[in-house]
């Protein structure tokens, strides 16, 4: 795989230090678990969670596959998007679960081995899912809820990043002139943002049809460039001006920019912050290193759920994610992705092979 010096490859980030994880805001909320999974308690105050590990169903014809992003529709449904197995075609890479975790249904086959990033958005009264994939898919799409494509795009070409070939010949090639995109940020006139958080860098921009308009961003050492910008939202929190924000994972960072992509300010001391969403007044940020994140308006941090920092980034910590055996109840190995629900419960992808969804439940 081609990557930067600045870069921080997927299977090689457990070796950093958890020195780069070090948090300088106000000092988390505590932990609190009880013996059994459906009474393990996070948080504390306004920021308190009942927690249930392995919270959906799956039926057995399926199996969880390297889990990635989540996303919840207006009818609290959630949907689940695996990486999947390139060998697998026939088995689907996103899986929907009702209010409750029962399985609803399954779909998006064309995204196996590249399964990636997940949003639901509603247009004119009707909600559609976008979804992006990398590896040899590179690739993003437009779908319904039920999973029928509107439309798939490729590389755009016409940012001038990407090798030649890039759209109409994908192949399983990293590298800085490569089309690896991560997830989406909207805006309320349709256009919506799509980053390229493990290809060239790049943030892009489109229109509610999905064409092409502009790019900004790029590989470098932050204020406006990126290592690693993994994911990307639209912070539109009440009292705060509107502007984008990225995971600038490998620096450890988010990067708040204008909607024309100009260079705002950074917030540091995070753990490879993997993505992003809001609820009220709250900037929920997974960490894959094995924590989650929460701020307030001002952006101060006033919660850390299940936070497992210390014996993930650890020389041994590297084994925590392929072995069951040593997950802690009330900890988490590598959130990849969270969400709100409605309620303002948090729903977590964790990046470990065979899967792992958690509900949050809201007590506060």
């Amino acid at each position: 795989m081609s990557r930067s010096e600045s870069s921080v490859s997927r299977r090689q980030f457990l070796a950093q230090s958890a020195a780069g994880a070090a948090v300088t805001f106000a000092a988390p909320a505590i932990l609190s678990a009880s013996k059994t999974d459906s009474q393990i308690i996070m948080g504390e105050g306004d920021y308190k969670y009942r927690v249930e590990h392995a919270w959906p169903e799956l039926p057995k014809k399926y199996t969880w596959q390297t889990t990635h992003n989540v996303a919840v529709d207006n009818a609290q449904n959630l949907y689940v998007i695996h990486e999947g197995r390139a060998n697998q075609k026939d088995h689907p890479s996103i899986f929907v679960f009702d209010k409750d975790g029962k399985f609803m249904r399954a779909f998006g086959n064309q995204f196996q081995g590249g399964g990636h990033g997940i949003e639901v958005r509603e247009e004119d009264g009707q909600e559609f899912l976008y979804v992006c994939a990398y590896q040899q898919v590179k690739s993003f799409a437009k779908l319904t809820l039920e999973g029928e494509t509107v439309w798939q795009k490729f590389a755009p070409m016409k940012s001038g990043v990407y090798a030649e070939g890039e759209a109409s010949d994908p192949k399983k090639v990293w590298g800085r002139d490569r089309f690896l995109p991560t997830n989406f940020a909207f805006l309320p006139d349709g256009d919506f943002f799509l980053v390229d958080g493990y290809g060239s860098f790049y943030v892009h921009r489109y229109d509610k049809d999905g064409n092409y308009k502009s790019s900004f961003g790029g590989p470098g050492s932050g204020e406006g460039t990126y290592a690693t910008p993994h994911g990307i939202w639209v912070d539109d929190r009440p009292g705060r001006e509107t502007q984008i924000v990225i995971a600038d994972r490998a620096h450890h960072t988010l990067q708040y920019v204008t909607l024309d992509g100009k260079y705002v300010e950074t917030i540091k001391g995070f753990g490879l912050p993997a993505n992003l969403d809001t609820y009220q007044k709250q900037l929920l940020v997974p960490e894959l290193h094995a924590r989650i994140s929460i701020l307030d308006e001002n952006n101060k941090v006033v919660a850390h759920l299940g936070d497992d920092v210390a014996r993930v980034t650890a020389k041994d910590g590297r084994s925590i994610r392929g072995d069951e055996k040593k997950w802690q109840p009330g900890k988490f190995v590598h959130p990849h992705d969270a969400c709100f629900d409605a309620q303002g419960n948090i729903f977590v992808a964790e990046w470990v092979q065979t899967g792992r969804i958690s509900k949050l439940t809201r007590l506060s």
